[in-house]
Parts: C-alpha cells; sequence; structure tokens
C-alpha cells in the first residue's frame, strides 16, 4: 500500500535521582499496529510504582485483546486502565492514594495515522519537518492557570511555574477530567517523529532543543539520548532534584512500494 510507514523507536527509563522509579514505558504491537505507553506513578512510597505498572499493564493488555487504531477505542483501554487503578485503590489502605500520569500512542503503520491520550502531565509530541506540530495539554494547575491569564507579568513557560508540579487529574484520581486526546485519527508522513515522555525528561528540555536535538541526528535512538544529554546537563546545573524520567521516542519512515 503507497500509503504504508515503518517505524523505528528507542525508549529509556531512568530512576533519576530518586530512591524509587515510578515510571513505567511499554510496548505492544499486533500485525501493523504498535501500542505505545509511557506512566509516572504518583502517592507515596511504593503506591505509584504499583499505579504505574498497573496503568501500563492494563492498557496494553486491553490494546492486545481486539487491536485498533480509533480515539473510542483508546479511550476504552484508558477506562480499563482506570478501573484496574480504582480496584487497586479500594483493597488495599495503603495505596488509597496513589494515581499515575499516563501518555498512550496508537500507530496503523499500513493506514499511516496514529491516535493519541493522555492524562496529568506525561505528554505526547509531534514533530514534522523537524519542528514541533503539536503537543497535548497538561492537565496541571500551572498550565490551567497561564491558559486562564491568571498572574499576567508571570511565566509563561510551565516549567517556571511555582505550581508547576500539582496535577488536577490523572490515572485513579480523574475528578470530571476526561482524557485528552488527538483530534480524531492523525495522518502520519515520512520523516515525522513523536514523542512520549514524562515530565522528568521535558522539565530539563526546551521544545526548540527537541527540534534541533532531531534535525542534527538520523537515527531515532541518537535523537533521543541527544534529548537526554540535553536534560542531564540542564539538571546537573540546578539545584534541584530531576525526577525519575521515561521516554519512547518514534520515527516515521517512507516504506517503498512493491512492483
Amino acid at each position: 500500500m503507497s500509503g504504508a510507514v515503518r517505524l523505528s523507536w528507542a525508549e529509556v527509563n531512568d530512576i533519576g535521582m530518586r530512591a524509587e522509579n515510578q515510571d513505567v514505558v511499554g510496548i505492544a504491537r499486533s500485525g501493523a499496529l504498535s501500542c505505545f505507553v509511557v506512566a509516572d506513578g504518583t502517592g507515596g512510597h511504593s503506591g505509584g510504582a504499583v499505579a504505574s505498572r498497573l496503568v501500563v499493564d492494563t492498557l496494553l493488555d486491553a490494546f492486545c485483546k481486539a487491536p485498533a487504531c480509533n480515539t473510542e477505542f483508546l479511550l476504552g483501554c484508558v477506562d480499563a486502565a482506570s478501573s484496574s487503578v480504582a480496584r487497586a485503590r479500594e483493597a488495599d489502605p495503603a495505596l488509597a492514594e496513589m494515581s499515575s500520569t499516563m501518555a498512550a500512542l496508537v500507530v496503523d503503520a499500513v493506514a499511516a495515522r496514529a491516535v493519541w491520550a493522555h492524562m496529568g502531565d506525561s505528554r505526547v509530541y509531534l514533530f514534522r519537518a523537524n519542528l514541533l506540530h503539536s503537543v497535548t495539554i497538561d492537565h496541571s494547575l500551572a498550565r490551567q492557570l497561564i491558559n486562564s491569564g491568571y498572574g499576567v507579568g508571570g511565566p509563561v513557560d510551565v516549567r517556571d511555574h511555582p505550581q508547576r508540579h500539582i496535577l488536577i487529574a490523572a490515572i485513579g484520581a480523574e475528578n470530571d477530567t476526561t482524557a485528552g486526546t488527538s483530534n480524531g485519527a492523525v495522518a502520519l508522513e515520512a520523516g515525522d517523529a513523536l514523542l512520549l515522555c514524562s515530565d522528568g525528561l521535558w522539565e530539563w528540555i526546551a521544545e526548540a532543543q527537541m527540534e534541533t536535538a532531531l534535525s542534527i541526528t538520523t537515527g531515532v535512538e541518537d535523537w533521543l539520548r541527544g534529548m537526554c544529554a540535553l536534560a542531564a546537563r540542564a539538571a546537573t546545573a540546578s539545584t534541584k532534584e530531576r525526577d525519575n524520567f521515561s521516554a519512547c521516542a518514534i520515527r516515521v519512515h517512507a516504506v517503498e512500494e512493491q512492483a
């Protein structure tokens, strides 16, 4: 099929400067469909790690049972993950406060299209022609305040906002917030790049730096390695403790038509 693409990807999952790694990355494939998930747990000692693992495992299990690439299907997978975390919270009082951010992406390589969903401040980025094309909007207090124009004259980059780490929704703590999604299935083009990552990565690297790293590399592993190096350099120069960080970087390639 002339519109088909192929994917290459690389992933990272690092403990950062914390005592425990509560980030999880997961990937599953079924024929032409691929599902990528990044989750970042919250909720105290061990609880966050349990929540993020439940989110990734449940979401990928739901994908593998009946793989599809549309928004309704992906939201169903997210609902399954939410229910799994809710049951675990009810079953164990020690886990009653746990939750997890989530970024999930499904790609249909034959149809050259993708859908994604997210909760909390784990993000999905799409780059086209080496430039940022779109990025998910965080479910965070800082983003909400910035979008509403509160505190005019204050910081406009969420990375610098004093309420940066306060989430207004996550899997297990959704309240009335629903998962953010792509606007239906998004057509992919050869040369596109996608990035799923927790805040432990994007907090330390600006979007312009992501673009530059993409433009000077050819392989997806080099792109991810370059971004991680920039983030590490920024973290080293800071007095703040770096959180766990995880990411999955994907490149979209052309597929030659068969004669």
